[in-house]
């Protein structure tokens, strides 16, 4: 298996390479060269599968040539043995025709933990494999930051350093991270909006001296296999509910586009998807680009939902390189549109065949929070603020097929604003009970490149 770049101007690698390097060089993002699918014959045998097998089969075809490839098997049992629920990803029927997916009994409690427990993973495999030592940035909006530090924490072969915009993710989200006490683990509370932390960790990238002095390597979704990890749930649910007998839908709620890109992967290789509903809050810009055509950022606004109080997504490269039937030139000139004038228009063919497998839509701060409240009331569930725009989103669109709602994270991340919306406040498990007491680790630096840079390299192992 070969990987290309979106943007047509990096050399085809194999697995390892892109999932140590992350980003291509010439700044896009990594996609199979060719998608494969699920022989029709398979079905049946995958239904009958635990998620940790499963999971393996689904990502076998992504991982042919990587030294990890024979370990695959061990690395999902291991990665999934460890969640708290048997079913791992269990599915739970809120209404007629209407089921929540709970994607949060891994180890930080928010989806991420699906991926990030394998990508972990893999990366002790590959650079135990090559003797080789890596300096692992990200950006967090919330669940990214603390799922990829439990993933790696302690690591030998890997210090991380995790961008959050200061402020702007809940006490227990920033806590999370900003507790473990590792000495690879290193956070950095940045004065600015979650888009400041991506675009400073872009830039680095971006820095050929630095990228290769440090060995940079990144676990946001613009890693390639935090895609493939995500693409199992979706495999998972659609067997649950009939595939490949019948299609389902998927409402998914939506900041940077990898989650709802994973499920667009898992239809590319054969499983019968209706629609994906993309869940937007006040931050609308994607449900503003599915109505209207264009993608034009503006000023980022703090919700009840904030890993998704995004304006740029940067996964929706991806989705436009293949509706451009993987026109890699069209896809640059999009790209520089958007860092110089904050926004595109893409040619109608590739907007037609987006708009056929994906609906959008927003959910308010008061449409979110009267979710979490009615939710409770008719079903006795209780939803987080991201959870419930996704299913105040589902409602809204129109599709007839079964629909299964992503719940993201456990409500006992985001206290405040369950608290606020239904009366109850929601208990972290016993396992994180003491999270409020424990010390806080980080460091808070301006959104200034060199700043940022100078940090990282002082602290980074990979530098010596």
């Amino acid at each position: 298996m070969k990987y290309v770049s979106t943007r047509g101007r990096a050399p085809a690698l194999g697995f390892d390479d892109v999932l140590l390097s992350g980003l291509a060089a010439d700044g896009g993002l990594f996609v199979p060269d060719a998608w494969p699918a699920i022989d029709p014959k398979k079905w049946q045998a995958l239904a009958g599968l635990d998620y940790a097998a499963l999971a393996a089969e689904i990502m076998a075809p992504f991982v042919v040539g990587s030294s990890a490839a024979a370990a695959l098997p061990k690395i999902t049992a291991e990665a999934y043995g460890k969640f708290r629920h048997p079913a791992v990803a269990p599915l739970i029927q809120l209404g007629p025709n209407r089921w929540l997916m709970e994607l949060f009994h891994g180890p930080t409690y928010a989806f991420k933990d699906y991926a990030l427990q394998i990508v972990g993973r893999l990366f002790d495999h590959v650079l135990k494999a090559r003797g080789a030592r890596v300096t692992i940035v990200g950006a967090t909006s919330g669940d990214t930051g603390s799922a990829a530090i439990e993933s790696v924490k302690g690591s030998q072969a890997a210090d991380i350093f995790i961008l959050h915009p200061a402020g702007r993710v809940s006490d227990v989200q920033r806590r999370q991270m900003t507790t473990v006490d590792a000495a690879n683990v290193h956070n950095i509370a940045v004065e600015g909006t979650f888009d400041d932390c991506q675009n400073l960790v872009k830039a680095m990238f971006a820095d050929e001296r630095l990228r290769t002095e440090l060995n940079l390597s990144a676990v946001n979704s613009i890693n390639w296999a935090r895609i493939m990890a995500q693409v199992v749930y979706y495999v998972w649910a659609g067997l649950a509910l009939g595939a490949p007998h019948r299609k389902v839908a998927f409402s998914v709620p939506t900041g940077n586009f990898g989650n709802v890109f994973a499920g667009y992967v898992a239809a590319k290789m054969g499983l019968p998807v209706a629609k994906f509903i993309v869940g937007s809050n006040r931050n609308d810009i994607l449900t503003r680009y599915f109505e209207t055509g264009a993608m034009t950022a503006e000023g980022v606004v703090p919700t009840l939902s904030p890993s998704m109080d995004i304006q740029i997504s940067s996964n929706f490269e991806r989705l436009l390189y293949e509706a451009s039937e993987r026109d890699a030139g069209a896809v640059r000139g999009y790209m520089a549109s958007l860092k110089q004038s904050s926004g595109f228009r893409i040619e109608e063919p590739a907007l037609n065949a987006i708009r056929a497998e994906f609906d959008a839509g927003k959910s308010t701060i008061e449409e979110t929070a009267k979710t979490i409240a009615n939710t409770l009331k008719a079903s006795g569930y209780l939803l987080d603020p991201h959870t419930a725009t996704a299913v105040h989103v589902a409602e809204s669109a129109k599709n007839s097929a079964p629909t299964i709602i992503l719940g993201t994270a456990h409500p006992a991340k985001f206290p405040d604003a369950v608290h606020a919306a239904s009366g109850i406040t929601p208990k972290l498990p016993e396992w994180l009970a003491d999270l409020m007491e424990r010390r806080e680790k980080f460091t808070v630096l301006p959104s200034d490149l060199k700043q940022v840079e100078e940090h990282i390299s002082r602290l980074s192992r990979a530098a010596i």
